[in-house]
């Protein structure tokens, strides 16, 4: 692997101090998110500021709110993190990130150094949740980028786009582990309204975030522009570009990115280096317990968290957390069918219940789904288990029908046939013939 010069060519040079202290506590809110560095170029000498990635300022105890982290990640456990950080030269730095199995470049500089500094430093608590957190989601990212032929250090990414938070949203919009902007999502086939939004499902915006990488490889041919076009899109690395005389390196059009953006790949670098070298900086990995398996069921009608929570006994803070896209708590499997993810155990019990399941408080929780009938005098609205009108259809019940296929068959509901034919629950009978009103 060919590595960069320790200084940037022409650029910046000494020593990039921070202009705060970050995380000095897990309550700090208040933190500058800046790094300052001094710039050279072609003899003149002056400070600028970069913006820090996001993903930097995540105090630990926000990391540590979602499901997954709150129930398998163990912080009881002592591990043999120590608050002493080894100090190492520069040529140790160099000769550890050339010894790393890469296709990308991971060049070294002071900006790196600085960044390598600041995971292993103040932020080394951070690194021990995130070393953990990978259980969750590194099989995830590695089948993706193996399957679009792309590196394997790609799957670092969501530590500086999220901090691996599966719930992060940026000051632009930007949201999920991989920090899909809306626009740019629904491109990538990642829906979003009012009740979904697809961004947060760590499974297809991981395939959709490995697609996008796909396409920018293929228009820049260069990892470290590849990365930087993910932070602030293509056409801001463009304009660069245009403006460095068409130089197609980052470091030579590094003074034309926007300041967070030339955070972004030395930050990359950083967290690379410190997923690989975290033994040798005395942080160990928070206590992780394996997550029970999971699996898929399609569900083609509107249903809610509660009722899969009264009648499953699954939490639903747990339905949220395997199934973060669905925003209010609502499945809206009507407008098209939705993926549920369940433990994998509870997959049969919901296939044996769902007719019961489908049918539990449904007036109560989409009570506000109503029909509306227009007369002469004024508007009035009556609910869809309004007292049946006309002469009924009769339904022979078959073999292998439910209460909820043969709602679906005459666009009904399942507590209409309930209402109509005096049913206590959603047990049938095949054979016996169901009253049923158009």
């Amino acid at each position: 692997m060919r590595n960069k010069p320790v200084y940037m060519k022409k650029l910046i040079y000494g020593s990039a101090l921070l202009c705060c202290a970050l995380f000095a506590t897990p309550q700090t809110t208040h933190a500058q998110e800046k790094v300052e560095v001094t710039i050279r170029d072609n003899g003149t000498e002056r400070q600028e500021s970069i913006e820090l990635p996001k993903s930097m300022t995540y105090p630990l105890d926000s990391l540590l709110k979602d499901w997954k982290a709150k129930n398998y990640i163990d912080l009881g456990k002592d591990c043999s993190t120590s608050t002493i950080n080894p100090e190492f030269s520069d040529s140790i730095y160099i000769d550890r990130l050339s010894r790393m199995p890469t296709v990308m470049e991971m060049p070294y500089n002071e900006i790196v150094r600085k960044f390598i500094d600041m995971y292993t430093g103040r932020l080394r608590n951070q690194v021990a949740f995130m070393l953990s957190a990978c259980n969750f989601y590194m099989p995830i990212f590695e089948e993706a980028l193996d399957a679009y032929g792309l590196p394997f250090e790609l799957k670092y990414l969501p530590i500086i786009e999220s901090a691996l938070n599966p719930s992060a949203v940026s000051r632009a919009g930007a949201s999920g582990l991989w920090q899909f902007m809306l626009h740019t999502g629904k491109i990538y086939g990642l829906e979003s309204n009012s009740l979904v939004d697809e961004r947060r499902d760590p499974i297809k915006a991981t395939w959709a975030a490995a697609h996008y990488l796909k396409d920018l490889y293929n228009i820049y041919k260069d990892w470290n522009l590849v990365i930087a076009a993910y932070n602030c899109g293509p056409g801001t690395i463009n304009k660069a570009i245009r403006r460095a005389g068409g130089a197609t390196d980052y470091w030579e059009i590094y003074t034309y990115l926007p300041k967070e953006t030339r955070g972004y790949v030395p930050a990359f670098i950083a967290a690379n280096y410190v997923m690989t070298y975290y033994c040798k900086h005395n942080i160990c990995p928070m206590e992780t317990n394996i997550p029970d398996a999971t699996d898929t069921i399609q569900v083609d009608r509107n249903l809610h968290f509660e009722q899969i929570a009264d009648i499953c006994g699954i939490s639903k803070e747990q339905l949220a957390s395997l199934n973060p896209q669905f925003k209010k708590s609502i499945i809206p499997g009507e407008s098209k069918p939705q993926t549920l993810r369940l433990p994998i155990h509870e997959i049969s019990a919901f296939i044996d219940k769902q007719d019961t399941i489908y049918a539990h408080r449904s007036n109560e929780l989409f009570k506000k789904r109503k029909v509306i009938t227009v007369s002469d005098s004024r508007p009035t609205t009556r609910s869809n288990s309004a007292a049946p009108k006309g002469k009924p259809t009769y339904h022979k019940i078959a073999n292998g029908e439910t209460l909820g296929s043969i709602a679906r068959k005459y666009k009904v509901t399942v507590g209409q046939l309930q209402s109509w034919n005096g049913l206590r629950n959603t047990r049938i009978s095949a054979g016996k013939s169901l009253k049923i009103y158009k």
